[in-house]
């Protein structure tokens, strides 16, 4: 096995390099190989040394392998500190990135030098925890309280040059971190330089009006999140206690966030993002090439997707069905890429390219002829979509992938209107779909491997997080959702405020309730969903009849100003409307039902268990293939709070037999609606949980 960590000399200079790929992650045999390299310098003639990277950037961070494992010695505080602690000068040449443990490893170095394109951070309040090897004393030391705040909080990097001026590193170097680490060294030598610990440098300036402005932010960005609030404490004690007593108070915080249920949500949600695309079926199945992409549909969806696919260097030729809408389209996917150049993601000579040779809106499917993939992205109806793709089935080339982006519709059904249903798949964006990160990909009963492979391939291509689903009404997301409404419409009826219920959710953490939702949506998207259904609607449901009156009252949402809230002109912040609660209560009337009051504990445990137990059914009948799935679908498409990891693994957290418990208990008023799933039955029976089905 090749050390991780090489020792070599260039003159009077010792190189201690990094070569742990794929990113030189600071595991076990990484920390034990600075040490050992430390004391070979210390121990030889050169008279200083540089710690650089192999490969594409410098460190990064902890191994996630190790994760949840007990530590073993010598852990990262003491390998900081070691590097510290050194009699001879030692300088960091940072390139690529320095996150995490891979900062605070320059911060034990004397000296440091940035590579220009380089992100230097500390992104651990975004895992639920705080950086627990001197990050939060030494960086202040360098920066002053504030900055340190702004960083340590965020966990958003910074550049070379942010860093430079904040004093977090010495210089901006150029071209290649040996030859700039030689070259500072070299110069360093010459001037004399010694050893200049971080942790000896004077404690920063207290900065109350920093730490106060801290807060009032933490308040509204990061509302509910105990990280952020432990970071900013660890940081405003660097102010008041030496190195050794602030390193102990940093790793008093820590310890506490690694026992809490957000950091184990936090780390849970990170895996998943990194599993969700492992998928045994397609490993080894080469996708197809997609260099130019049709849409069908100019509409928000279909101008969404022709932007996120014109934004990852694709091709796109847009067909609508007539020259104004075309045009209107193009207006459209115009404001979408400059809004792109306003948020610093695009340059506006791009911009103009993209919309002068990349783009064409047209009304004939014909000029699809030589496309490698269509995504149709038009009204959600059967008869139109079927429409759609028998004129994509005449035109376009053999080999090129038909893709539906419908909400709910069978899949299958559409497929069979093409003489090729193995090159027709489901990709179901979320809207905005040049902005949100989730897409389904629906697999038919005769979707080709390689079609999947190649859905997967352009998700990566979008930077969309593409989770696999089967086919049924509303897939993974839509599915459950439906169901978790149900609940909420039910908690309504029983005598819930629709207003309370979002409140206790976003109390929770979801960043809108169910009915905040639904008016920026749209009520007409519910009430034809409803109409959809009405035909093998169970008659033992539970029909929302208030918000079908919302809708005959041309009470729409935020598009028309009324909804379950009104809202004034050029607001999307709703008030709460007595004519709503006049109509839910004259519901609660028709139905014989005496109004009890509820908690807001109450409501988030039956909308969350409602949404559990679907979610159990989808795994258990295959439409998704883990529960890691369920929790990715949610957390990247719905709004789910990150912190609680996804609402499988909140549930496990927990405990699956209470949940069962209270379900069965729901279960004698509506055994319709309150079965439990065959699943979560089975997993409570051999005390299980859905974590152990994710392998």
């Amino acid at each position: 096995m090749t050390d991780p960590v090489r020792y070599d000399r260039e003159g009077d200079v010792a190189f201690l390099t990094i070569d742990n790929p794929p990113v030189n992650a600071l595991g076990h045999a990484v920390r034990a190989g600075l040490v050992a390299a430390i004391e070979r310098f210390e121990a030889d003639d050169a008279r200083i040394a540089v710690v650089l990277g192999d490969g594409r950037l410098f460190l990064g961070g902890a191994d996630i392998s190790e994760f949840g494992k007990p530590p073993r010695d010598p852990w990262l505080p003491e390998v900081v500190n070691r590097i510290e602690a050194c009699t001879k000068p030692v300088v960091a040449a940072i390139h690529g990135a320095a996150l995490g443990g891979g900062l605070e490893i320059a911060l034990g170095c004397h000296y440091r030098v940035a590579l220009p394109g380089t992100k230097l951070g500390l992104p651990e309040v975004t895992l639920g925890i705080l950086p627990g090897a001197g990050g939060t004393q030494r960086t202040p030391r360098l920066t002053g309280i504030a900055r340190a705040l702004d960083m340590v909080t965020t966990g958003a990097p910074v550049t070379p040059e942010e860093a430079l001026e904040m004093g977090l590193i010495d210089r901006v170097g150029e071209g290649d971190a040996r030859a700039e680490g030689l070259a500072y060294a070299t110069e360093l030598m010459e001037a004399g330089a010694g050893p200049r610990p971080v942790g000896q440098l004077p404690r920063p300036a207290a900065d109350a009006d920093a730490v106060a402005a801290t807060e009032t932010r933490l308040a509204k960005t990061a509302k509910g999140l105990v990280a952020p609030q432990h970071a900013a404490r660890a940081v405003a004690a660097s102010a008041e206690h030496d190195i050794e007593a602030g390193l102990a108070e940093e790793r008093r915080l820590f310890d506490e966030l690694m026992r809490t249920p957000q950091r184990e949500g936090l780390i849970h949600a990170f895996f998943l993002e990194r599993k969700v695309s492992n998928l045994p079926e397609i490993k080894g199945v080469a996708p197809r090439e997609i260099a130019h992409a049709g849409v069908i549909g100019g509409g928000t969806m279909g101008a969404g997707i022709a932007t996120a696919a014109l934004l990852s260097g694709l091709t796109v030729t847009l067909v609508e069905r007539d020259a104004a809408a075309a045009e209107t389209a193009r207006g459209t996917i115009g404001k979408n890429l400059a809004a792109a150049v306003k948020r610093g993601k695009l340059s506006e000579p791009k911009r103009d390219a993209i919309l002068s040779e990349a783009l064409k809106t047209v009304t004939d499917y014909g000029a699809l002829a030589d496309a490698d993939l269509a995504i149709e992205a038009v009204f959600e109806s059967m008869d139109v979509k079927k429409d759609v793709f028998a004129r994509l089935d005449a035109v376009m080339k053999p080999g090129a992938v038909l893709a539906t982006n419908t909400s709910y519709l069978d899949i299958d059904e559409i497929a069979a209107m093409t003489k090729r249903p193995a090159d027709v798949i489901g990709l179901h964006f979320f809207s905005p779909a040049h902005v949100m990160k989730l897409l389904e990909v629906v697999v038919a009963d005769k979707t080709a491997p390689e079609v999947t492979a190649t859905a997967f391939a352009l998700a990566k291509r979008l930077r969309k997080i593409a989770v696999r689903a089967g086919v049924c009404d509303g897939f993974i997301g839509n599915r459950i959702l439906s169901h978790y409404r149900g609940a909420a419409d039910r908690l309504v009826l029983a005598g819930a405020s629709p207003y309370q219920v979002d409140l206790a959710l976003t109390e929770f953490g979801f960043a809108m309730g169910p009915y905040a939702v639904a008016d920026l949506a749209g009520l007409d998207i519910g009430f034809m969903t409803r109409e959809r259904k009405a035909a093998t609607r169970d008659p033992r449901d539970v029909v929302p009849t208030w918000a079908d009156e919302l809708y005959h009252m041309g009470r729409l949402g935020q598009k028309t100003g009324r909804g379950y809230y009104l809202y004034a002109e050029g607001s999307r912040m709703g008030e709460p409307d007595p004519e709503v609660e006049a109509l839910v209560s004259r519901a609660r009337e028709a139905a014989g039902v005496t109004p009890r009051d509820f908690t807001d504990a109450e409501i988030v445990r039956r909308y969350m268990a409602a949404m559990v137990n679907e979610g159990a059914r989808v795994v258990d009948e295959g439409i998704a293939q883990r529960p890691l799935d369920v929790d990715a679908v949610k957390l990247f498409g719905y709004g789910f709070p990150r912190h609680r990891g996804g609402p499988m693994k909140w549930a496990d957290m927990e405990g699956l037999e209470a949940l069962l418990i209270d379900i069965r208990s729901w279960e004698k008023d509506d055994p319709f609606f309150w079965a439990p799933a065959p699943l979560l039955e089975r997993l409570v029976a051999e005390n299980r949980n859905f974590d152990s089905l994710n392998g």
